[in-house]
């Protein structure tokens, strides 16, 4: 257990807790909203610091980032908790579980998984990832100062609900982003996840500015966010405000946790695909198997740069720093 970093203190012993929109008051011995952030005494308290429900080594495609590294290996790790209540979680069974429910957590230092990280073959650096990284934003910043210094990259895969100040001390520790954007309709994430979409918009707006490699996922679900009408005003807000080389993953969605819809119809997807491609450059399908939205095209000469066969990655097509063999035009992102 972990002093927490974003915290006031409130009146009766509460505490207010700042890392999130939340704004959490918590009582003596409660948690916060994500369950593992706890008031011990009137301090808070991170649970999770440095206990690891999950550690895998991942194809960098799987998080999913297709313009960073591509064909390279990334240590994955995640923990505990979630600051969102996403009745469509994929791993509710460790984002909506608290520490102390279980003792099959493994232990370990951000020194020792630097240590890790550096002794893998192809491996790009470590993703914070699984459960939503901000709720072991502490853990997650110190790993990611050690991940730098030993030359390695830091990826955040998150839920983007996470307060501008502790955004902003992040920031200069990470190298890329994939962001899930739930909606482009403020109701879905009340009613469906339990967060607001202001704030992941501004974290959003926040990457760019900061110059740091984003990549966004948008699960479509049907009845609950496949409105096309919808869709097209968030194509136009990413390509407006984020810009058009932003990559776009549109991934199919399959019942999970407490939604029992049937899953997307990839006619659907590859519908949604075309239209997004008539604003954003890089448009790509998730959980559907390969496609003609698998791999990269050059945007000037349309030539095949990146292959994607599962996640058998060639880049035959790639020069160097990402320019393409054909033409010359450079592909966007880090390579």
């Amino acid at each position: 257990m972990r002093e927490a970093m974003y915290w006031t203190p409130a009146s009766d012993g509460k505490v207010r807790c700042g890392l999130c929109p939340h704004e959490c008051l918590i009582g003596e011995g409660k948690a916060g909203i994500c369950r593992v952030r706890v008031n011990r005494n009137g301090r808070l308290f991170s649970l999770v610091d440095g206990l690891l429900a999950a550690l895998h080594t991942d194809p960098v495609e799987k998080k999913p980032l297709y313009h960073f590294h591509p064909g390279g290996q990334i240590l994955s790790i995640g923990t505990r908790g979630c600051n969102l209540k996403c009745a469509f979680c994929q791993n509710y069974h460790i984002s909506q579980e608290a520490p102390s429910a279980t003792g099959r957590d493994l232990t370990m230092s951000p020194g020792e998984l630097a240590t890790m990280a550096v002794s893998l073959e192809n491996n790009t650096g470590i993703a914070y990832t699984y459960n939503e990284p901000t709720v072991f934003y502490e853990f997650m910043l110190e790993t990611a100062r050690e991940i730098r210094r030993a030359g390695l990259k830091n990826v955040a895969v998150t839920n983007g609900f996470i307060s501008q100040a502790p955004l902003a001390e992040l920031l200069p520790e990470m190298d890329a982003f994939n962001v899930d954007l739930k909606s482009f309709d403020d109701g879905f994430y009340r009613r469906m996840a339990g967060g607001r979409l202001a704030p992941v918009l501004e974290t959003l707006r926040a990457i760019v500015a900061g110059e740091k490699h984003l990549e966004i996922t948008f699960l479509v679900i049907p009845t609950l966010n496949d409105s096309e009408e919808e869709f097209l005003k968030m194509i136009g807000w990413i390509s407006s405000e984020l810009g058009s080389d932003i990559p776009l993953h549109l991934s199919r969605y399959f019942p999970a946790w407490k939604l029992h819809l049937p899953p997307t119809p990839v006619p659907v997807l590859e519908r949604f695909a075309c239209l997004a491609m008539e604003k954003m450059r890089y448009v790509y399908l998730g959980n559907v198997g390969e496609t003609r939205f698998s791999s990269t095209f050059c945007p000037a000469c349309h030539r095949e740069l990146i292959r994607r066969e599962g996640y058998q990655v060639t880049t035959d097509g790639l020069g160097p720093g990402g320019a393409c063999r054909h033409c010359g035009s450079r592909l966007a992102g880090i390579f």
